[in-house]
């Protein structure tokens, strides 16, 4: 019996779509987990990253300190990372934040506007970096996979070409939003 390619999922500083469109590829999903071993995600209970992964999809923008740890982390032990979804790819909304200096916004959200304490949480918080930035600006990509979120026939599409040993062509089939 040959060993199935293993899967991860990583979810970053982003809003969860890119995991909730994933989900949403429905009887590929079924299709998917007799193809792959999924050994790290969200949507599993796995708490370490493995020592090496076929195929990791990460949602999000790398924002803190913690995100930058885990991309390294995760690039050094995965055969192809895709940045999946448009935070991966450019940043998106998390970069909305880039254009202000991190004093002054910290200091605007948690105190000139906060309702409650008036103080910033330090507690099982990871500091911030100063901007959000793409997967790529990080750390190198195998391929990107736009979108807010990527549709879910382009998810299929990619992972079922990996699978298969080819090279997925997005030109015409993921676009951006």
């Amino acid at each position: 019996m040959t060993q199935k390619p293993t899967l991860a999922t990583v979810w970053l500083d982003g809003c969860s779509g890119c995991h909730m469109s994933l989900l949403d590829v429905d009887e590929f999903v079924i299709d998917l987990v007799g193809l792959v071993d999924i050994v790290y995600s969200p949507l599993v209970d796995m708490k370490v990253f493995p020592d090496m992964v076929d195929i990791t999809l990460v949602e999000g923008a790398v924002s803190n300190e913690h995100d930058l740890h885990l991309i390294k982390h995760i690039r050094q032990h995965t055969r192809t990372l895709i940045a999946f979804g448009d935070c991966a790819v450019t940043g998106n909304i998390p970069a909305m934040h880039n254009r202000f200096e991190m004093p002054y916004l910290l200091k605007e959200v948690y105190e000139t506007k906060a309702t409650h304490t008036g103080k910033m949480p330090t507690e099982g918080v990871p500091p911030l970096l100063p901007k959000a930035t793409p997967v790529h600006a990080v750390v190198p990509v195998e391929f990107t996979l736009p979108g807010c979120p990527p549709h879910v026939s382009v998810i299929s599409y990619v992972l079922t070409e990996l699978l298969a040993g080819r090279t997925p062509d997005l030109v015409d089939r993921a676009h951006f939003g």
